[in-house]
């Protein structure tokens, strides 16, 4: 754990932020205390309002009431540049770095060091060289970020928050959802050792094992009030969540699988430039089979390359003996495949439009009548999905931008459940969704295949991999290298294949 600096005086305190939106409140009692030397972990549902309180501390929004302090000192932040100032730096979840320059360009973009009138190279390469040690990274500052992998873009954005007059105080929103566990685990060095040296660090995340792993102190906020706060130490996970939600949560996988003797999805010599190579497998009715690796291992190269989404250079699909021609994602849902994609906001929705419209985009054509939908089948159909999946919303009518992450996850799934589907491509199903919702969508998976459906889940927690898995594939640059029963997977054994 992080070496813990003690001090009377917090390094920021946060009381009773109340902020609305046309007058429904998003916050009521945004409140917490952060200390030299704290890894503190920010938790609450989708809808909490940690999102809401996160943006007011760095200016983006104006509390409506509430006090911040910054060292014992009163601040408010009337703009984005303020709490840089101050000692405030934040590291967003989606990672907001400019592919096509420079490590040391991106570090300090806007504020690039200059000798007489033009930018001094040299010495932003030198003070960029000089950030990236102070964290452990030999990262070559004259890289272009494009070439890095996103754990090396997420410790440029920690050099690029640091780089801000030697921020105090440094934000993280799921740092982790987008890394693997070696890359996650050199992250949490990084957080020792910024606490180690005095700096306090807010830490969100979904992931309750992160919060005992590498937090301190934590705070948990439900729909939009402080609930609970406190040493880690001192609570237990079951606790933490069962705070967060607000009634007692299992902390089981809703796993009921049965599969049958039916193959379903048969997967045979499948390659695809690049990551995806000779990849073969035959899944059953009602069975749930989960692909392991680490990032970069090919895990979503595979379920792209599987629904047509990425051409294949060799190797065939069928679903039910339908064998596809490949490279035609509207033939993969016509014969009864459903893809789930990774990035909800980029690949899975109309953030702009309506959840219906959202949820009914790929079954307009069964739905509509001389070339119009038939708008009361629409509604029918989207409803019905909506209870089932238990989409919280204003109503269907409500964008789908204004949903919490839990929310527009289950529209993504909901689409795919129009279509009546035979197999679900699973890619990440539950990143950066709350627990609560976490539950809702593993209950989902077991009822789908419980009712003879069949799913293909890639998942970067092993947690979630082992719990709902029948078989796992663990891939490892490409190519499976091991094929597990239930029996044989563990923790230990997914590692060692996958490495």
């Amino acid at each position: 754990m992080p070496l813990t600096v003690e001090s009377d005086v917090p390094l920021l305190s946060v009381r009773g932020i109340r902020k609305a939106f046309s007058g429904a409140p998003a916050l009521s009692d945004g409140s917490l205390e952060l200390h030299r030397g704290e890894v503190h972990a920010l938790c609450g549902g989708n809808g909490a309002g940690k999102s809401t309180l996160l943006n007011i501390l760095m200016g983006v929004l104006q509390p409506d009431a509430g006090e911040i302090r910054v060292k014992g000192a009163p601040a408010r932040f009337a703009n984005t540049r303020q709490p840089l100032d101050a000692g405030l730096a934040m590291v967003q979840q989606e990672i907001s770095l400019v592919p096509d320059l420079t490590v040391a360009e991106n570090i300090f973009l806007g504020a690039e060091p200059r000798r007489f009138g033009f930018v001094d190279y040299r010495r932003m390469n030198r003070n960029a060289a000089e950030v990236l040690r102070s964290i452990g990274c030999d990262l070559d500052p004259g890289e272009t970020v494009r070439r890095l992998s996103i754990a090396s873009r997420q410790l440029v954005e920690i050099a690029k928050a640091l780089s801000h007059r030697n921020a105090e105080i440094l934000i993280f929103d799921e740092p982790t959802s987008a890394i693997g566990e070696k890359d996650a685990a050199r992250l949490f060095q990084v957080f020792r050792d910024l606490a180690a040296a005095g700096k306090g660090i807010i830490f969100v995340t979904h992931r309750i094992a992160e919060v005992f792993e590498i937090a301190t102190s934590y705070t948990v906020l439900r729909d939009g009030a402080r609930v609970s706060s406190g040493a880690v130490a001192a609570i237990t996970p079951e606790t933490l969540i069962e705070t967060m939600v607000g009634t007692p949560v299992s902390r089981e996988f809703v796993a009921r699988n049965r599969p049958g003797p039916t193959p379903v999805l048969e997967v045979e010599d499948l390659s695809a430039n690049p990551r995806c190579a000779g990849i073969g497998f035959t899944l059953h009715e009602g069975e749930l089979l989960g692909i392991y690796g680490r990032v970069g291992s090919g895990r979503t190269e595979t379920l792209e390359a599987i629904y047509g989404l990425r051409h294949a250079d060799s190797g065939s699909v069928a679903v039910l003996g339908r064998r596809l021609r490949g490279g035609n994602p509207a033939e993969s849902l016509d014969a009864g495949l459903a893809y789930v994609p990774e990035d909800r906001k980029r690949n899975g929705l109309v953030l702009g439009a309506s959840v219906r419209d959202n949820l009914s985009l790929s079954v307009l054509g069964r739905i509509e009548r001389a070339g119009f939908v038939n708008a009361a089948e629409e509604t029918r159909r989207t409803q019905a999905v909506m209870g089932r999946l238990r989409i919280r919303s204003a109503g269907a009518a409500q964008e789908v931008r204004s949903l919490s992450g839990g929310n527009q996850q289950k529209v993504v799934l909901g689409r795919s459940i129009l279509c009546e589907p035979k197999v679900l491509l699973l890619d990440e199903p539950t990143r950066g969704v709350d627990v609560a919702a976490k539950h809702e969508i593993y209950r989902f998976v077991a009822e789908f295949t419980s009712a003879g459906g069949a799913a293909v889940i890639v998942s970067s927690e092993m947690e979630e991999i082992l719990g709902m898995s029948d078989r796992i594939l663990v891939l490892r640059n490409g190519r499976i290298s091991a094929c597990l029963s239930k029996e044989e997977a563990t923790q230990n054994r997914l590692v060692m294949e996958a490495d």
